[in-house]
């Protein structure tokens, strides 16, 4: 029962994490014409864990993370090794080119639940 208690405690303050970052720096209005997403990055896990993007159209991922050094990078859809370093937004714009699902897998080794670190990116018409 104690590790269960310690996992959801993780998982809540993870989540309290990500809505305070949401609530501070994702609602800004943006003068682009595409899609914007923010993505919170942490010890082991991608918020939100899968996106749906349009086919065709730049779009923007605004990452940062609250715990820990992470990594993205997708030859596929066009996404440039991008480091997310602790409590600091990097900007990420791409076109992707072919429909289908995508499982971004973490770039840089962040410990025990690397493996698992994944963002799905849904390419649709």
């Amino acid at each position: 029962m104690g590790d269960t208690s310690l996992v959801l405690k993780s998982i809540s303050a993870t989540l309290a994490a990500a809505i305070l970052v949401f609530g501070i720096a994702g609602c800004a209005a943006t003068a682009s014409a595409h899609p914007s997403i923010d993505i919170v990055a942490s010890n082991w896990k991608f918020v939100p864990g899968t996106i749906t993007i349009p086919i065709n159209e730049p779009t923007t991922l605004r990452l940062i993370s609250t715990e820990g050094v992470h990594g993205i990078q997708s030859s596929d859809l066009g996404i440039a090794d991008t480091t997310i370093m602790p409590g600091k937004f990097v900007t990420v714009v791409f076109t992707p080119k072919k429909l289908g699902t995508y499982r971004v897998q973490c770039s840089i080794f962040c410990g025990a639940g690397h493996a698992a670190m994944a963002l799905t990116i849904k390419v649709v018409p």
